[in-house]
């Protein structure tokens, strides 16, 4: 792997990926001087794929014809006939439009996985945390594969991550598949077990897989687990019901926490932590009215040079001072997006950073894609 020495403080200590071109630390710091480099990568992210920019729904001048979008953290403020950062509202003539995520529509494909599926939520969801909860479905189901998950993709999202894994959903947005909550909510059949929204992100369409989720309540008298995976920037009123739902069905609500530092997560995703914080804390307090299986989890990806031990002891801290019980999955980064130029998450990586969320006190610590671990050695 190449050096790439950070544009602002000119090491070549640690892992700085070539398209953001500043190290963590400049990040933090320097944010002044770091943010420039910052938006300068997503604003090349976002025009790869004719994708509005931070610049387009922040318009510097308030103008009678801008509109305000408040379903995620983003609050976009969207110009006339231009779109918010999802891509999916659309300011017509001074009211909002939305392409998608409306209980009639959605951008929206779904495949089926055998159990048990690689959801990072799966080592919590064996024999002890489902057969008590739902008879029907016991630990035997699980290792046969008779029974299945619904894994339903959203083609869109609220963030716009460097090290984004199915950056491909940006392809899709120009051509979506479009579902309604009735037509997808069809794909529920007798050996459907659970449902998992992920994506992109559901909280760009949270509307739309909240109406599919009364619908399959309704339609299988509320015995099938109904999960989500998000950034978990959506509106807080929008995230209790997606609660409300989990909590009811046996299903699980699993927060990607991308970093803690607000600088730090501007830089990677291009957007606020502020709704993920809020909504994580928010819905910790709701675990007590059911303990197993575990209403909420969170998961971290790795990323060398930027999620260093230091970034996961802050995160580590906001978990444990939330519930330390809250299952907490430290995820094996491998090269994507825009940062192809970063190693594959050591084991010594992953491993002290382990040992960190336990001396801040969480109870339930787990390493997952443990395939992708390699030997090398970066400073962490």
């Amino acid at each position: 792997m190449d050096i790439q020495k950070c544009l602002i403080c000119g090491r070549s200590e640690g892992c700085v990926a070539s398209a953001l071109g500043v190290c963590r630390e400049c990040i933090i710091n320097r944010w002044d001087k770091a943010r420039e480099y910052a938006e300068k990568m997503h604003r090349f992210s976002r025009r790869q794929f004719n994708m509005p920019s931070r610049d387009d729904i922040l318009p510097k001048e308030s103008t009678p014809d801008v509109v305000t979008c408040t379903q995620c953290v983003n609050k976009c403020r969207i110009p006339q006939a231009k779109v918010g950062f999802c891509g999916l509202k659309e300011n017509k003539k001074g009211k909002i439009h939305i392409r998608a995520g409306t209980k009639n529509v959605g951008f929206v494909e779904y495949y089926y996985d055998p159990l048990p599926t690689n959801c990072v939520a799966a080592w919590v969801c064996g024999e002890k945390a489902r057969g008590d909860y739902r008879k029907k479905s016991t630990f035997q189901n699980f290792l046969t594969g008779s029974e299945k998950n619904l894994a339903v993709f959203y083609q869109s999202c609220t963030f716009d991550c460097a090290f984004c894994q199915n950056w491909h959903f940006r392809e899709a947005l120009h051509h979506p598949h479009e579902m309604s909550s009735a037509q997808l909510s069809d794909a529920v059949d007798s050996h459907t077990r659970c449902v998992c929204y992920f994506g992109g992100d559901p909280a760009s369409q949270m509307p739309h897989s909240i109406a599919t989720s009364l619908e399959i309540m309704k339609r299988t008298k509320n015995t099938v687990h109904i999960c989500w995976e998000t950034n978990g920037s959506a509106n807080p009123r929008m995230m209790h019901k997606v609660a409300e739902i989990a909590l009811e069905t046996g299903g699980t609500i699993k927060f990607d926490l991308k970093a803690f530092t607000p600088e730090l997560h501007h830089a990677l995703t291009g957007c606020s932590n502020e709704n993920t914080l809020t909504n994580f804390r928010d819905l910790a307090r709701m675990m007590e009215k059911r303990p197993e299986p575990p209403l909420l989890c969170a998961a971290t990806l790795l990323v060398p040079g930027y999620i260093n031990l230091e970034e996961i002891r802050r995160l580590a801290r906001f978990i444990a001072d939330c519930n330390p019980q809250i299952p907490y999955t430290l995820l094996a980064f491998y090269p994507a997006y825009l940062f192809p130029d970063l190693p594959v998450t050591s084991a010594e990586h992953a491993q002290k950073a382990e040992n960190v969320c336990k001396e801040e006190g969480l109870t339930s610590i787990n390493i997952g894609n443990i395939h992708l671990l390699s030997d090398s050695t970066y400073p962490i």
